[in-house]
């Protein structure tokens, strides 16, 4: 089974059989047959005297139960019996006991991360596998006999549900390893199985004369602005100035990628598209991701397109729709290319390009205009994002700090606008939700920024004292590393099925609707939307019907993703290290409680340090460091602080 978590989280909510698997199933009737489960109607949810949840630590025989698929308070185990820390639970709950709300396991179902790797190590002369981010043992063993044909080192995906060892991955001194490491930790694969790829080569070329009744919008000129690496292209802009009218078009991707289906299935499982600094990992196969779904520039292709009148004085969307469109992309700019013309530093090779170029200059007086009146309601926060270069072997050769440009701009407030209109269309469907931050989280932030000097004077709203601190890191140079700590103490942004607002953009609703190729949050969007225009409310109810569970379940993605993308620049980072054992650098003080850290800012930029000796610094100072020690297997750098740094 791919995840029991899903399968228990959708059993909180209620879940038809028709959306589980074969496996899923099985295991729904074994606990129909216990009691866990109630059936109506071929829906399936947990009888009401039952919880399913996460074991969190174990004291004294005791622990929390963590309940998943709901808001609710944790449940208190008195008995744990074999029971273990992230195993997880069905529970009954104990009714009519006073104090802690409380439960005993009724059944241990699995393991909450379903897979980790494992690696060899030598202890007192003999060869183990443990836990590489522990160094603990697993529950999987090689016998004597396996461990004395494997090299210390070595590597294994572990399947944590069956105590199994699933394929060995490479040994740790490998610099290519890494990306096997990040992915098995949540059993992610570049592949795609055969039958996946079947459909995705099955489907032919756009040929405009088969649609008909989609808007034809080929003699519009549209254009992308991507990364120069970018082989998807989601979206595409146009400017119609006589009638101050902005068109997004979006890649068309329901139209291929249909509910149910092995396509729809594989989609669903990954949700996201991962980005390396050397690949990316695409959620959909690279046939639709960077072929027939991407908008490439002269081709005809399938989107789906927003068109959103404005009044420019008032600086908001008047008028809005939403259709099926064709389009012709007639030019792929980067976002170097448009910068440099933005900068005087490039002129048109045609006049197909000048007409382009001279549009979207007037556009960006508009995407100024809008992002200068959206900064009145949100924040404008700025933070540092590393790109890497790898080379051949993917060993960490330089790195880059990546800035916000002209471009980024302008292309931002085109989608921000695009999905904000997407939102305002439904009362129930996915939202992109951001809660305010809480207020314990905020007293960390005020104890933090007290410490470096910066008063913090409690205003009548967040933002308003949000924007004050902001003001002071300003004149004191720290703007970037004061934003750095008040994203940290944001709460995280997730998909919701209701909307409760996006405090960090000050909308009143939000959803993500432009990256259908990356995200499957935005597949489901398209498909409310167009269930919408139909009046079709059949199909409407059929998107939405697990919608609970499917925006918890992306969202949970969603931090995977990141995950993966976060560890694998650790690794890249300790490996760097290892080769500069004994070498000094400068660096920045980036946290002193609870622990002493460090953020490497020199000829390589954004390694996280951990500080052995315990010196007299203050957050955000700059000092000398020199590398002592790194762990590969959990990807950390440990310094000692040798001097104040300029």
């Amino acid at each position: 089974m791919k995840s029991i978590k899903s399968l228990l989280i959708k059993l909180t909510h209620g879940v038809s059989q028709q959306d589980l698997s074969p496996e899923e199933i099985t295991s729904v009737k074994e606990w129909l047959a216990q009691g866990y489960l109630t059936q109506e109607d071929n829906r399936y949810k947990f009888n009401s005297k039952y919880r399913a949840g996460t074991l969190g630590l174990v004291q004294k025989g005791t622990a929390y139960l963590h309940v998943i698929g709901e808001n609710v308070k944790d449940l208190y185990i008195e008995e744990v019996g074999n029971a273990t820390e992230g195993d997880l639970i069905i529970a009954k709950r104990l009714l009519g006991k006073r104090g802690t709300p409380s439960a005993k396991i009724a059944e241990i179902v699995g393991r909450e991360v379903s897979f980790s790797v494992a690696y060899i190590i030598e202890k007192e002369g003999k060869k183990s596998l443990v836990d590489l981010k522990t160094d603990y043992p697993i529950g999987a063993e090689l016998t004597q006999e396996e461990l004395v044909k494997h090299s210390l080192g070595d590597l294994f995906k572990i399947d944590n549900q069956e105590n199994t060892i699933m394929e060995y991955l490479g040994n740790l001194k490998d610099p290519k390893v890494d990306e096997r490491i990040v992915l098995a930790q949540f059993n992610k694969h570049d592949e795609f199985e055969e039958d996946v790829l079947e459909i995705a080569k099955s489907f032919p070329l756009v040929d405009a004369k088969k649609y008909p009744k989609r808007k034809d919008l080929r003699e519009l000129d549209f254009c992308t602005i991507d990364p120069v690496t970018a082989k998807d292209f989601d979206d595409a802009i146009y400017w119609d100035e006589k009638n101050t009218t902005l068109y997004v078009a979006i890649a068309d991707v329901s139209e291929y990628v249909t509910p149910f289906g092995a396509l729809d299935n594989e989609a669903i499982y990954r949700s996201f598209s991962i980005y390396l600094p050397h690949r990316s990992i695409p959620m959909l196969p690279r046939q639709l991701s960077e072929t027939l779904c991407s908008l490439q520039p002269h081709v005809d292709r399938l989107a789906y397109v927003f068109e959103m009148k404005l009044d420019l004085n008032k600086l908001e969307v008047v008028h809005s729709d939403v259709y099926e469109a064709l389009i012709h992309s007639k030019r792929r700019f980067n976002y170097e290319e448009i910068d440099a013309f933005f900068e005087g530093k490039l002129k048109a090779q045609n006049s197909d390009e000048a007409r382009i170029l001279s549009m979207l200059t007037k556009l960006q007086k508009v995407t100024d205009a809008l992002r200068k009146e959206r900064l009145k309601v949100g924040f404008d926060f700025h933070s540092t994002e590393i790109e890497m270069q790898l080379d051949e072997q993917t060993n960490l050769v330089a790195t880059t700090v990546a800035e916000e440009t002209p471009s980024h701009a302008l292309i931002e407030d085109c989608m921000l606008l695009a999905n904000k209109e997407a939102a305002s269309r439904y009362e129930r469907g996915i939202f992109r939700i951001h809660e305010p931050p809480s207020q314990s989280k905020l007293q960390s932030l005020y104890q933090e920024l007290s410490a470096i000097g910066i008063n913090v004077e409690i205003k009548s709203t967040i933002r308003e004292t949000i924007v004050n601190i902001q003001a002071q890191a300003r004149e004191m140079g720290l703007e970037s590393e004061v934003d750095t700590l008040i994203i940290r103490a944001q709460m995280q942004a997730r998909y919701a099925p209701l909307n409760s607002g996006h405090f960090g953009l000050g909308f009143d609703a939000y959803t993500h609707f432009t990256s259908p190729i990356r995200r499957y949050s935005d597949l489901i969007v398209h498909r409310l939307l167009k269930a919408i225009a139909k009046n079709d409310k059949e199909e409407g109810s059929y998107v939405l019907r697990n919608i609970e569970t499917l925006t918890m379940t992306i969202s949970e993605k969603e931090r995977e993703a990141s995950t993966i993308e976060m560890d694998y620049k650790a690794r890249k980072y300790a490996r760097w290290a290892e080769s500069q054992l004994g070498n000094e650098f400068k660096a920045k003080i980036t946290a002193t409680d609870p622990e002493l850290r460090a953020d490497l800012n020199d000829e390589i930029v954004g390694a996280r340090l951990y500080i052995t000796n315990n010196e007299d610094v203050v957050l955000f100072e700059n000092v000398r460091v020199k590398i002592e020690r790194v762990d590969l297997a959990r990807a950390k750098i440990y310094a000692a602080i040798v001097g104040k740094a300029d």
